[in-house]
């Protein structure tokens, strides 16, 4: 365990002990009073649109130009109908395709970049890094016109193939090496000589040694890299051609029609849409909290 795994241990331990060991009782002033009222309210902000999204999925369509927050006359007929009258369940596919093909490439290229740029000497290195570093200030739509352009000349952007054009520009990024750089720091140098001394090749260090110290590391990258790919719009509708390789949110923009929203179908597909993303939350909420509290360290 590194130095910064165990530090990032020791703090949750702290904090869920303070979550979970009953303290004294606070005397009540209007300074705690405002503390809590104000994060009462941030917290219906941040449900208030998620709750007000399941409620209009179970809506009848005549209900939606209704005042009402809460359905009259629940039902499941929207959930059937974007089931069974629309791409849903490829868009679906091609979401999480993609969104999982992009996460693995980025957990083992960005890893294995950061790992080479921390733990060898050779020459030309920095500005290497301070070249990759210089790509975060490029803006995603000036890059949009030479992705298209490569995916035209490679075929990227017709058949199967479109699947490929849609993943290449995120097969590694600039951030993650740059994350995992400098949690390589962690990991001692001697443990990887020592490792040289057994005979293991450098890849071999890399994947067996290296790797199983940055797993909070690796965690958190993948998590958020794949909420990233999830929510993509902006790139998978300038070079998927048909509507079958359309993913979830390019796939519910096509029930906004010029005169008519289908607003229930809408709310659907995005209540089905936020499953995975819950389900990653939930499943890996250690691991999340274990990588901000390892970046905040390593800050």
């Amino acid at each position: 365990m590194t130095v910064l795994d165990s530090s990032a241990d020791r703090t949750l331990e702290a904090a869920e002990r303070l979550v979970q060991t009953p303290g004294p009782r606070r005397a009540w002033s209007w300074d705690l009073a405002l503390v809590y009222l104000l994060l009462t309210l941030g917290a219906i902000v941040m449900v208030a649109p998620f709750l007000w999204m399941l409620l209009t999925s179970i809506k009848p369509a005549p209900e939606l130009v209704q005042f009402s927050f809460l359905p009259q006359n629940p039902t499941l007929e929207n959930y059937a109908k974007v089931l069974t009258t629309s791409n849903f369940g490829r868009w679906y596919f091609n979401s999480l395709f993609i969104a999982t093909i992009s996460t693995l490439s980025v957990a083992f290229f960005d890893s294995l970049v950061g790992y080479t740029l921390n733990k060898f000497e050779f020459p030309g290195k920095n500005i290497i890094f301070m070249g990759i570093l210089a790509t975060l200030m490029i803006p995603t739509e000036m890059l949009i016109i030479p992705w298209f352009n490569m995916s035209v000349q490679f075929g990227w952007n017709a058949g199967n193939a479109q699947y490929w054009g849609i993943v290449f520009p995120g097969i590694i990024t600039a951030v993650g090496i740059f994350l995992m750089r400098q949690f390589f720091d962690g990991v001692p140098n001697e443990l990887l000589d020592a490792a040289r001394i057994d005979g293991v090749n450098e890849f071999g260090i890399f994947w067996r040694v290296a790797m199983p110290l940055v797993k909070p590391a690796i965690a958190a990258l993948c998590i958020f890299n794949f909420i990233g790919n999830w929510n993509a719009y902006l790139w998978p509708l300038i070079i998927a051609s048909g509507r079958e390789f359309y993913t979830l949110p390019v796939g519910l923009s096509t029930f906004i029609g010029e005169s008519t929203t289908a607003w229930e179908k809408i709310m659907t597909g995005a209540s089905l849409a936020t499953i995975p993303l819950l389900l990653i939350f939930i499943i890996f909420q250690r691991q999340i909290i274990k990588g901000i509290a390892l970046t905040g360290l390593k800050g």
